[in-house]
């Protein structure tokens, strides 16, 4: 079976290596790929961002399946396009996907259908922003309605710091594109959760729970950036509230979206804050989450590929989801810098050591230049391990890193720190 993988980060390298783990799979396609997965995928230049070259890519190679790993394909229209062409095609429609693409129209749903969530006002205008804002107390957030690559939130200890924050999203000052539209939401206490589960348009099915770092600076402190690390434990969540979020927040999503006409397939990663009132959802994305997908696929015991098909058929519940007993990590080596200006096409070195101390180390920014690999992005590696003891997985991660060099290479010394106190 030959598959197409979509996306060029270390969410799509380690979806490369779970498929290349599977049996059935004889052929793996990458595009664009990046320096790293060149020894399990063929990988093919593409703009993601383009939805025409994708198609016109997918028409010449022809894969039995394609695996979408980002969000800008799904909130083009990638899967409605192939399908429309009869290709079998693991992700949500545009319509569908708009549960990320726009944060607006996830608030609204998650009115509608009694899913948990944040106070909230939409604003289209500054005008809007300064009125809603006497409803909030602070901190108060502001985020982006559209994509924002993980950097559209902002936790604003004033209103006026609010203000400027809505000011900066609307002009594109912030984030680089104009938004129309922005929302204010309540601030809420408590620990973050992401929660994945499986869906085919009727089921969801749970997979995993993983604890994401946001953060640039050890003790959460910076700017929020794409992820610097997260880890998948046993512990995270107990079966009682595995269940009560697949009832009350998965299964209302399937249900909702169906009745709607919009039915859900693909990966539903739930972001959740376990505040003292019950858990809330921050947010949803449509696909796999990246760094947690290169933690939770050490974990991941029964074959990607059925997960795959279980979607696009309709029978996600007949689907019997494995995960290794214990505990998985991974932390991110970025470029200086990063979240802000970063100097790319930096020679990496250390990578040549084996994968039999139980390290993994999935390329998320990574090119190959006159041989050489460089760093080609904020996020470079998520060197990542499983164990049956998380303490154990992150000294061999920290063990690995100390062997990595690039220069200006940063990354926390504290991932899954809220695990290790408890």
């Amino acid at each position: 079976m030959k598959v197409l993988v979509i996306g060029g980060g270390g969410r799509e390298h380690a979806l490369v290596w779970a498929l290349h783990k599977s049996p059935s799979v004889t052929e793996i396609v990458a595009a664009p790929g990046n320096g790293g997965m060149g020894e399990l995928a063929r990988c093919l230049p593409v703009d993601v961002n383009n939805l025409h070259t994708m198609v016109d890519l997918v028409a010449v190679e022809r894969p039995d399946l394609t695996v979408i790993g980002p969000e800008v394909p799904l909130a083009l229209g990638l899967v409605d396009e192939l399908e429309s062409r009869r290709y079998r095609v693991f992700g949500p429609t545009k319509d569908a996907a708009q549960l990320e693409s726009s944060k607006a129209f996830a608030k609204t749903f998650m009115q509608r259908h009694g899913i948990p969530t944040a106070e909230h006002a939409l604003c289209t205008t500054l005008d809007e922003v300064r009125e809603s804002l006497l409803r909030f107390s602070v901190p108060v957030v502001v985020k982006a309605s559209g994509l924002a690559a993980g950097k559209g939130v902002v936790i604003c200890n004033t209103r006026l710091e609010a203000e400027r924050t809505a000011a900066q999203m609307f002009s594109g000052v912030l984030l680089g594109a104009a938004e129309t539209e922005v929302v204010l939401e309540e601030f809420l206490t408590g620990e973050e959760v992401s929660f994945f589960a499986l869906c085919d348009g009727k089921h969801a099915v749970p997979i995993a729970a993983a604890q994401d770092h946001k953060r640039v600076g050890e003790g959460d402190t910076g700017p929020n950036t794409g992820g610097m690390g997260a880890y998948s434990t046993d512990g995270l969540l107990t079966p009682a509230m595995r269940q009560w979020i697949m009832h009350n927040v998965a299964q209302k999503v399937v249900d909702g979206m169906a009745s709607e006409g919009t039915p859900f397939k693909g990966i539903l990663f739930i972001g959740l804050m376990m505040t003292p009132r019950g858990p809330m959802v921050l947010e949803f994305n449509t696909r796999w989450g990246d760094p947690e997908t290169e933690a939770i696929v050490l974990r991941l015991e029964t074959d990607i590929l059925d997960l795959f098909n279980a979607s696009i058929d309709g029978t996600a519940n007949t689907v019997v989801i494995r995960m290794k007993p214990g505990a998985s990590a991974t932390v991110i080596a970025a470029s200086g810098g990063y979240p802000g200006k970063y100097v790319s096409g930096l020679p990496i070195t250390g990578l040549d050591q084996s994968d039999d101390d139980g390290v993994i180390v999935f390329h998320a920014g990574t090119a190959i230049k006159d041989g050489q690999l460089v760093t080609a992005g904020g996020r470079v590696l998520a060197v990542t391990a499983e164990s049956a003891d998380l303490r154990d997985a992150l000294n061999k991660i920290y063990e690995r890193l100390k062997t990595i060099s690039f220069d200006g290479m940063q990354y926390r010394r504290d991932i899954g720190h809220r695990a290790l106190r408890s």
